[in-house]
């Protein structure tokens, strides 16, 4: 049984350790709160901080390399004048698709000197959604790390782009000195940067808070990935609230980041409240439940960030005693799920749990500042949890068009007001950023940002993740849109009509894909694995459907739209005449048709997604 209330018994609990945290609270709060969007606080004057007060301190840990926040500063300076002296200034943007390494983290610093933004591309994608990404920001320069160039060559032909050396080139060396040989149509960009001073810059029109500092990738609601950008204020409400309020982040911390340093939750939130402290961020290419314990205690990490799957395949593997030798205290994520938040905290010796809540694009954001279990914790945003159509993103309106408030501890549909305070920066594409405005919800003229997630309220103003709502569902620790996976099903030509949604799966954090599909009628019987091969061609790994259902017909309304809710409730069940199912198997490379031995197996946790 979890608990999914708060009282004021369990704040007065917390408070000796509020009072001991007290001075970083007042320091965080100072910059969480600052409003000011042209005052100089940035990215860049964050390092440039560290390097003044902590400078032969560690920054980053990387394999069996160490960087000071002062060596850190001048790698990012020769980089802001490499991109200076090719003609970029505040305004522009960059791609960056790299893999976790220093260089990400450097190349990001230095644009942010000269007020360039990065745009942070999914390592995931391929085709024609990393093609669609890349020109949603019509970058002056893409860099591309040697372990992805495959996939930026497969679409380089489509990337608009008016430099005369667009393509950046950074091999995979993991040595400073060692720039690697760039292949043909790029540009050495360690070799260029290497000639330039480590000396800050000094740009004309110095970036401030207010500018876009990165802009990071979201399926938002519906259809292609849409961007989202991200003002060094972003960085600010991390750097306080996260890193000062929360974590109480100091020099000698190191934070373990497993995530993508594409998403917010790594970029934003872990790297921010590193940047706090003054504290070093230790990096792993791609997460690893069974070498997790051991870079732990590797890099001598205190700290780390999470989304809830990763936790979940952590008490999965085997317990050892050398489950509490580390030095791993405190953790700051999303997604722990209630039912497993004690056992994680018990088994592994976690004494602080910062979970939160925020999204890429919006203007809200909760943190478990008092360190209670079970909870994103409280936000001092406006906001409401109100009634919504289930099945939809849409709010319920009354006879007057106005808003309903559900009641406390019922699940309702999370908006937050926008106002000045809490602006919405939206994304690049206008009519996306309308569809998220709710407009004229409580009184005329009002406005508000629709998350499109289910949250309820158990007490003291601290919410409890229910749910998220839509066309979009989470699986892997990504999001990934139904709209974005039916529009790739319709190019391969194996498909009339299709059905993307997300289905449970037990002893598993999200959703896992399925569709539901009426294969063209070309007189050959429907080849599952050539669908398979063509959706692994097209998506990254985690959109692709782990389930597969064959009908010869979809139900639809008397208004033709698919009864969805019918549809989803059928899950990957077997029992329908005529219609097969098929199932992506952990460690197979195609479809395998489902039996009731199979079902029976997946539905007692027995395969492990």
């Amino acid at each position: 049984m979890t608990r999914d209330s708060i009282s004021p018994r369990d704040i007065a609990r917390s408070l000796p350790g509020i009072l001991r945290r007290l001075p970083a609270i007042a320091k965080g709060y100072y910059y969480y709160s600052i409003e000011d969007k042209k005052k100089d606080l940035t990215l860049g004057t964050l390092v440039e901080r560290n390097a003044r007060k902590h400078g032969h301190r560690t920054a980053i840990l990387y394999e069996d390399r160490s960087i000071t926040w002062h060596e850190f500063d001048q790698w990012s300076n020769r980089i802001a004048g490499f991109l200076k002296a090719e003609g970029l200034i505040k305004g522009d943007a960059i791609a960056i698709l790299l893999e976790n390494r220093p260089e990400l983290l450097a190349v990001v610093a230095g644009a942010a000197k000269i007020g360039v933004a990065c745009a942070m591309l999914n390592t995931s994608q391929k085709g024609r959604v990393l093609a669609h990404s890349i020109n949603l920001i019509s970058p002056k320069m893409i860099v591309v790390g040697e372990e992805l160039v495959d996939s930026f060559d497969g679409v380089r032909a489509d990337i608009h782009t008016g430099h005369p050396k667009a393509f950046l080139y950074l091999a995979d060396t993991n040595t400073l000195n060692i720039f690697g040989e760039a292949p043909d149509g790029y540009v050495n960009m360690a070799a260029q940067v290497s000639a330039y001073s480590n000396t800050p810059p000094r740009p004309v029109d110095p970036p401030t808070m207010g500018d876009t500092a990165v802009y990071l990738f979201t399926s938002g609601t519906t259809g292609l990935p849409k961007a989202a950008p991200g003002s060094h204020r972003k960085f600010m409400k991390a750097y306080g609230g996260f890193g000062m309020m929360s974590l109480d982040m100091k020099p000698d911390d190191i934070l373990y980041c497993t995530l993508p340093l594409y998403h917010g939750t790594a970029l934003v939130i872990c790297w921010g409240s590193v940047l706090a402290g003054g504290s070093a961020i230790a990096l792993r290419r791609r997460f690893s439940a069974s070498a997790f314990w051991d870079d732990v205690r590797y890099f001598h990490a205190t700290a780390f960030g999470y989304v809830g799957e990763l936790c979940r395949y952590l008490l999965n593997q085997p317990a050892s005693d050398q489950d509490r030798n580390h030095k791993l205290t405190k953790m700051i994520g999303n997604g722990l799920r209630p039912s497993i938040w004690k056992e994680f905290k018990e088994r592994f010796g976690i004494e602080t749990v910062a979970e939160l809540y925020a999204s890429s694009e919006g203007n809200i954001g909760f943190s478990n500042f008092f360190n209670l279990d079970n909870t994103v914790g409280f936000s001092t945003a406006p906001y409401k949890l109100v009634k919504f159509h289930h099945g939809t993103r849409d709010p319920v309106r009354d006879g007057d068009g106005f808003m309903q408030e559900v009641e406390k501890g019922e699940p309702g549909l999370l908006i937050s007001e926008i106002t000045k305070t809490w602006s919405f920066e939206g994304y690049t594409q206008k009519d996306a950023t309308e569809k998220s405005i709710l407009r004229d919800a409580f009184s005329k003229g009002d406005q508000w940002f629709n998350t499109g997630d289910v949250l309820k309220q158990i007490g003291c103003g601290h919410l409890q993740f229910v749910d998220r709502m839509g066309d979009t569902f989470r699986w892997k620790g990504e999001n990934v849109s139904t709209t974005e996976v039916e529009n790739i099903l319709d190019g391969s030509g194996m498909v009339e009509e299709a059905i993307v949604f997300g289905v449970e799966i037990p002893d598993t954090n999200g959703k896992a894909g399925m569709v539901t599909l009426v294969p063209h009628c070309s007189g050959e019987a429907f080849d599952a694995n050539r669908l398979f091969r063509y959706l692994t061609d097209n998506l990254p790994p985690y959109a692709v459907p782990v389930f597969v259902r064959v009908t010869s017909a979809i139900e639809k309304t008397g208004t033709f739209k698919y009864r969805k809710v019918d549809i989803q409730k059928a899950g990957y069940s077997i029992d329908k005449p005529g219609e097969q199912v098929y199932a992506w198997l952990p460690g197979t490379e195609g479809y395998t048709p489902l039996t009731p031995e199979l079902v029976a197996e997946i539905d007692a946790g027995e395969v492990r997604f």
